[in-house]
Order: structure tokens, then C-alpha cells, then sequence
């Protein structure tokens, strides 16, 4: 078994050996669903960027909140898509790695850019009186670098803890690679195997609590003035369903991996695997943009505009 862990250079990824006969209506649905991602998001991205009105803390975030939308859908739906139209459904050993390092630094940097979006929330109304001083230009560079490097770090050492293992499989369960099945491949298991993860799950489980304590606060501040009301249901609603939408996303496929049954059909085991690649990237946007009455007035504006120019 050792011997042949050096000679592994392809993964089989199974869970779409049932979609034969209708993999075509499949294809065409998860094209559409993907091109509603992009546009979506693409249209939240640029009409912050094209609006100075816009250049604020809390759109900034939600602008690198729907890039990282995009990045982390790039790293599954082509190549989902191309499995869809073909027989066999495999992956290279550097694809697959590849792939578990996108979509797990996404995730990572969701919640990184979640927690930024609730301290930016909790500075605004629990201190306001100080949040120009404390969200300046210099810190929010600072945040927002701090948001994206450090999951891609965190990520690059999980990744590479698994990436030296002798690996003595190459069958993976589900539609696309995922660190903690890569890692069951290996023909031994390694301390850092355990630590490193052990040790992402509770430094993001960390922005959890975060994020939960500053809800607290922010209901409280929130209860003593009909203002702090109003901000809260226009600002802070939307980021708590978001906050919902993406954390319920990611813990129900966590704990489905590790403790779902594999008794239920193989299109609800896919459904389940890929739907925080579907709900969030594309609820997200949509909760911001109709929420938030400035962005919702010039994302209409925009359309609007554009439409005239081409009648």
C-alpha cells in the first residue's frame, strides 16, 4: 500500500454517477445559477466602485463580501460544470488541493469579512462619536488586508500539512475536494493533521463569538433610542441574515460531512454539498441591495441609466 502512495497523481470524484440521463438539464440550470452569481454580485461590486456616495466602511466590506462570492464559486462551478458533460469525473492531485484551498480560504474570509462588518456596525451605533477616528481610510486598508491574508495563510498551512501526507486513496465522496477527505487518504495520519485544523476551527469559531457579542450590544444600544432602531433595521438587519444565511450554509455542511447519513439519495447529498456554494453568493447581494435604500437607489439609477443608452 506504501509503495503505490507515490504513484497517485489523479482523485475520482463520485456523486454524479446518477445524473446520466439528465445531466444536460443539469448543466443548464447550474449555468444560469451561476451566471445570476456573477451578475449579482458583479453589479453590487461595480456600482461601489463606480460610486464615491458608496466609498464607506460598511460598502467596502460588502464589496470584497461579493468578490470573495465570486472567488470562491470559481473554484467549484467550472469545474462542476465540465463533470456534468463528462464520464468521467476526475481531478489531478494539484487541481484538488487547488480547489480545497479556494473554497475553504472563501469560507474563512467570509466570516473574517462578516466580523469586520459587525465591529464597523457596533463602532457606528454603540460609539459613534468616535467612529470617524477609529474606521479611517489607513485602518480600513488595514482591516480589509488582514481579512483576506490571514485565511489564505491559515489555509496554505492546512493545505500543506495534508499536501505532504503519502496518500494510499484516490477516491473522494462528494463533487469536489475537500481538505479533511484528502487528509482520510493518507496512509497515516500526523499530528499537524489534527492541529492545524483544530486550530482554524477555533480561531474562526472565535469570530463567532465575535460577532455574537456584538449583536449584543448593539441590541441593547439599539432598545434606548428610536435612531439606533432605524440604523439597526436598515444597516444591521440585512448583515444579520447574511450572517445567518452563510454561517447556517457552512455548519450544515460541516456537520453533514462528518455526521450525515449516506443512506439519503445522491442528488440530496449533492444538493446539501454545494448549497453554500449556491444560497449565499447569491442571497447575499440580493439582501444588501434591497435593503439598504443609498445602494438599493443607485444600483436602480445605474440600470436605469444603462438601459437609455442602448434604447
Amino acid at each position: 500500500m506504501m509503495d503505490n502512495a507515490s504513484v497517485i497523481t489523479m482523485f475520482t470524484l463520485s456523486g454524479l454517477s446518477g445524473t446520466v440521463s439528465h445531466r444536460v438539464t443539469l448543466f443548464v440550470l447550474t449555468l444560469l445559477c451561476y451566471g445570476v452569481i456573477w451578475l449579482v454580485n458583479l453589479i453590487i461590486v461595480v456600482t461601489i466602485i463606480m460610486d464615491k456616495n458608496l466609498h464607506e466602511p460598511m460598502y467596502i466590506f460588502l464589496c470584497n463580501l461579493c468578490i470573495n462570492g465570486l472567488y470562491g464559486t470559481a473554484g467549484f462551478y467550472p469545474k462542476f460544470l465540465h463533470d456534468l458533460l463528462s464520464t468521467t469525473h476526475l481531478i489531478s492531485v494539484p487541481g484538488c488541493f487547488l480547489q480545497g484551498f479556494v473554497l475553504h480560504s472563501s469560507a474563512c474570509a467570509d466570516l473574517s469579512l462578516l466580523a469586520l462588518m459587525a465591529y464597523d456596525r457596533y463602532v457606528a451605533i454603540c460609539r459613534p462619536l468616535v467612529y470617524h477616528s477609529m474606521m479611517t481610510k489607513k485602518k480600513i486598508i488595514l482591516y480589509v488586508f488582514f481579512a483576506w491574508i490571514i485565511p489564505f495563510y491559515l489555509m496554505f498551512i492546512s493545505t500543506g500539512t495534508t499536501l505532504t501526507s503519502r496518500l494510499c486513496g484516490s477516491h473522494i465522496p462528494k463533487i469536489y475536494c475537500v481538505n479533511w477527505l484528502i487528509s482520510k487518504l493518507a496512509c497515516s495520519a500526523s499530528v499537524a493533521q489534527v492541529v492545524v485544523p483544530a486550530f482554524n476551527y477555533t480561531f474562526y469559531f472565535g469570530h463567532a463569538v465575535f460577532i455574537v457579542w456584538s449583536y449584543v450590544f448593539l441590541v441593547r444600544t439599539c432598545q434606548t433610542s428610536k435612531e439606533n432602531k432605524h440604523k439597526f433595521m436598515q444597516t444591521c438587519l440585512p448583515h444579520l441574515l447574511t450572517l445567518i444565511v452563510v454561517v447556517g450554509s457552512l455548519c450544515f455542511d460541516l456537520l453533514y460531512m462528518r455526521f450525515g447519513s449516506k443512506e439519503l439519495s445522491e442528488n440530496v447529498q449533492n444538493f446539501m454539498a454545494m448549497e453554500f456554494l449556491l444560497i449565499p453568493p447569491i442571497i447575499n447581494p440580493l439582501i444588501y441591495g434591497l435593503r439598504l435604500t443609498q445602494l438599493r437607489k443607485r444600483v436602480s439609477h445605474y440600470i436605469c441609466s444603462r438601459s437609455s443608452v442602448f434604447r
